[in-house]
Parts: structure tokens; sequence; C-alpha cells
């Protein structure tokens, strides 16, 4: 068995071997805490933890790190227009990017630690990059110095000579406009902290590289996140590490993104869609179904009509494992998945192959069902549940089925009590042969959303 996956810096699919047998390091740029969660950030969260779930099914101990930006340009800008605190803009947003998380089904992290916690770490690294002679203070501003060094750049496949580097207000002092900030001199109103070159604050990547010495050491396996932070963002990280005198990352893998009519989901296009308003019109196993299982690579274009398919062959995995519960109650999942899914997975997190597996695992099970053969039926769930179980799908899993203390399953209860009063004058009707009555009935429960199915052991209802 050995998991491959593709290398941003490499630009290929690569085996994947650790730095220490048995163990995983991941680190994953996590929110900037300016606003409220969209679909389009939580993609990435739910990209890691299915990268994050196939490790440890295949027996790997994680260490999943993913860090949270709660100082930045735009969270003070954020604050300045609503008259806030800075610091209540950004804990209002983590909470509601924790929600988010929890709500599609996200394992937590091993450690989720805050830039405004580690500002002595990042001290200690500048004052390390000074030291060599790959950074410098300016007008109380520390820039890196990109000339110094030779490897920049080789991540995005840039040229310097061509480089247009992203630049924020106040960043004066610099010896080459190619150099980026690590740390921002201190502007009137804003946050800061005391440093040997002044009081300032951080700049965006000054915090990734110093948290992830912290947390993860002077190596690790695999650094994640967004595709569009392959430049400047991981770019410059990877500088600052490496001229600090770190190996930093082995391994780059980058998400694509959710795009609207082609464009990157973002706000200030103003074409985002937030996930506690998605979660309010969809079920959330939904949501991660439609955005966790295309390619991590791949673009997602957001349509209601996409996340309707979506709903609609969740659907179908449901009503199978609904169906065999009713006949032969909960079956445990298998003790392993099957070896089609696992090679799919093991193939860079191939998940849209291995939810080929999992749809023909269905229509078996249905098969199976339909032949009355309730040993092969109670086969196909257990394979089943194990397979979902990786993807974090498993509607039989306590995470879905909220062990009766969602609202939503009290309100099932009482729909499945009305439906079946319904349902009953229907079968009354067929007994007195009304089948015009009986159509009736069955019509006006499909307008209002509902499928039903007749079966040896009566009728069945389920959203349609």
């Amino acid at each position: 068995m050995t998991i491959r996956l593709y290398d941003t810096s490499a630009r290929q699919i690569r085996d994947f071997t650790p730095l220490v047998p048995g163990c995983v390091s991941i680190y994953l740029c996590g929110a900037t805490v300016q606003a409220a969660p969209h679909i389009g950030h939580i993609r990435s969260g739910l990209n890691f933890d299915i990268m994050r779930r196939w490790f440890e099914y295949r027996g790997y101990d994680v260490t999943f790190v993913r860090n949270v930006t709660d100082i930045d340009d735009k969270i003070i800008k954020k604050a300045d227009e609503q008259g806030r605190p800075w610091w209540a803009i950004g804990y209002e947003n983590e909470v509601a990017f924790n929600t988010a998380y929890d709500s599609l089904g996200c394992l937590r992290p091993t450690y989720e630690p805050r830039a405004t916690g580690h500002v002595p770490e990042m001290i200690e690294m500048m004052r390390g990059l000074i030291e060599r002679g790959h950074a410098y203070a300016a007008d109380g501003n520390v820039y890196f110095d990109v000339r110094s060094f030779p490897e920049y750049l080789q991540l995005s496949n840039q040229e310097l000579d061509n480089l247009r580097q992203p630049e924020g207000e106040g960043e004066t002092g610099k010896r080459d406009p190619r150099d980026f900030a690590m740390w921002k001199a201190a502007r009137e109103g804003e946050p800061s902290w005391e440093t040997p070159w002044g009081r300032g604050r951080p700049g965006w990547h000054l915090e990734c590289s110093a948290m992830a010495h912290k947390y993860l050491g002077s190596a690790f396996d695999i650094h994640g996140g967004g595709v569009d932070l392959v430049f400047p963002h991981h770019e410059n990280e990877i500088a600052q590490a490496k001229a600090f005198g770190d190996d930093f990352a082995r391994y780059w893998s980058h998400n694509a993104w959710v795009t609207m009519s082609g464009e990157k989901m973002s706000k200030s296009l103003g074409n985002s869609v937030l996930v506690s308003e998605m979660v309010k019109r969809w079920r959330p196993i939904v949501l991660r179904y439609y955005l966790g299982t295309p390619h991590y690579r791949s673009m997602i274009e957001y349509s209601e009509e996409a996340l309707r398919e979506a709903e609609s062959a969740f659907a179908r995995i449901e009503g199978f494992v609904q169906r065999v519960v009713e006949k032969a109650g909960v079956v445990e999942p298998a003790d392993a998945v099957p070896p089609a899914f696992a090679e799919a997975m093991d193939d860079d997190l191939g998940v849209p192959q291995a939810l080929a597996i999992v749809h023909t695992t269905v229509r078996q099970g249905n098969s199976a069902l339909t032949a009355d053969d309730k040993e092969a039926a109670v086969a196909r769930l257990a394979e089943l549940r194990a397979m979902l179980g990786v993807l974090g799908l498993d509607p039989l899993d306590e995470r879905w089925s909220g062990g009766g203390t969602d609202r939503g399953e009290d309100l099932h209860g009482v729909v499945d009590s009305l439906v079946r009063l319904v349902l009953e004058q229907r079968q009354a009707a067929r007994s007195r042969k009304d089948y015009a009555t009986a159509d009736a009935i069955r019509d006006q429960l499909q307008q209002s959303g509902l499928a039903i199915e007749d079966t040896p052991s009566g009728p069945r209802w389920s959203l349609s």
C-alpha cells in the first residue's frame, strides 16, 4: 500500500513517504476571520478532512494543524467600518467558521493556533532572518529580502524580474519593491505589539512560518491550502522558513476553487454563498457530499441544479441504507473498504473514482434486496458504511443521526406520523378498489415533495 499525492512543488504525483514512519504531519492554512465563511472557504477544510481521514484509515497517526489569521488588514478595515473592536470581529467570525466546519462534519484539528497568540515566535524568526542577512528593518517595518534567497518563486514557477509583489498601505523603506513585509509598523488606532524594531503587527505570511515551526518542528510532511495561496502566501512562507534554517514542508497540496459564473467565489465579488444560509436550505450532509466528492484539484461550478443532483445521488445511498436497516437492523461497518475503493483513494485521493464504487455497491445491495437476499444486502451495507465513514458521509454515524438531540429529528417523527396516517387512508382506498382516490392521494404527496414506494412490507416514504 502506497498513498500517492500531487505535489505542487514537483508538479507531479509522488509516492508519499512520511518523515516519521507511521505518522503524518499536516499544516493547513485556515481562515482569515474578517467575515463569515462561504462554501468556497469550507471546501478546503472538507478536502483536507477527507485527506486526514484517509491517512487515519491507512493506520497513520495524524497531527493536523489549521491556523486562524485573527489580525489582518481586512479585519482592521471591517472593524473601522463597523465601529467595533478588531478582536470582536475576529472572534465572531472564528466561531462562525468552526460552526461551519462542525456542521459539515469536519474533524477538529489537533491544534488550531491564532496568529495573535504567537508574536514571540514571530519575533524570534525575524531576529534570526535579520542576523542571517535575509531580512531588514526600515521605518518600523521588517521586510524579507527576496534576492537573498535563490530558491524564491520555485513553487509558483515565476521569474523574479517579472514579479509584482502585492503591497499594503504603509510599507515604506523597501530596498526593492519585490521584498515583502513580515512585520508592519504601528499606525494610529491599530493594534500593535512591541518588538526590537518598534511597535507593529504581523504581516500575513510570517505567522504561518512561525506557527508551523512551533507545532510541527523544522520539517513536516504536508502543507495545504487553496490554489490561490500558492503566490504570494505559500511562496513567502517557504522563503522565510527555509532562510531561517527549516526544511519546512516536503509536499505541497492545493485544492481548487468553488466558482460562480467562472469566477472564484469571494466576498469582494459579491458572489459568495454563506454556509450559515446554505444549511437552512440544504441538509449539511448533502452539502458535504456536494463539496467533498469532486476531486480536490477540480473546480466546482456552483449551481442550484448541481446541488439538487447531489441531493438526489445521496438520497439513493440513504434509501438503500434505510431499507436494509428496516429489514435487518443496524449493520456495523466492515473492517476494510473494498480494494477498488482503496486503490482510488490511494491514487491522489481519487474521490470521484471511489464514489463510483460506492454507487456500484448501492446498486448491488438494491438488487440483493429485490431478490430477498438479506445476507448479501447486509454485506453490501457493511462495505458501504466503511466507505462512507472514510468520506465522512455515513448517515448512520451519530454525527449525522444526532442521537435525538436535533430538532430535525423531532420534526421527522412528526412528519412520519402524518404521512403514515395519509398512507393508511390510501391503503384503505386500494383495499376497497377505489384506485382513483388512492392515486390522487399519492399524487398529492408527490406534489408535496414526498416519494412513495410500495414494498412487500408496506408503503415507504422519502423526500423526493
